[in-house]
């Protein structure tokens, strides 16, 4: 039994690590994106970098996620907890900005029209 165990904590480390570098990833390359979008003037660059923001920090989630699983003392699932909540909480926040976001996006596509 104590093989599966440590199966179950190198494949659940090994996923977090993953989840942690694509989210990682993509926030860099976001903010790479919306500096060269806002160089350009893009309109939608806010918009955008909102998007990859929250797209990454969903990964970075995931991986605080799995990590309830491999959690051994009760500090560290407080510790796992609040970062938990943190990231849902950015998350939320920048979800509620890409939406204020879309919409003065379309308001400005229909004075266009």
């Amino acid at each position: 039994m104590e093989i599966f165990h440590e199966i179950l904590n190198v494949v659940v480390e090994a996923a977090i690590l993953l989840f942690e570098y694509i989210g990682v990833s993509i926030i860099i390359l976001s903010g790479i994106c919306g500096v060269i979008q806002y160089i350009r003037k893009d309109p939608f660059t806010r918009l955008k970098l909102a998007k990859g923001m929250a797209m990454g920090l969903e990964f970075k989630l995931g991986s605080e996620i799995l990590r309830t699983v491999v959690v051994r003392e009760f500090s560290e699932i407080l510790i796992v907890g609040s970062i938990i909540l943190l990231r849902a909480a950015l998350t939320f926040l920048i979800h509620w900005e890409i939406k204020g976001e879309e919409e003065v996006a379309e308001k400005k596509e229909e004075a266009k029209k």
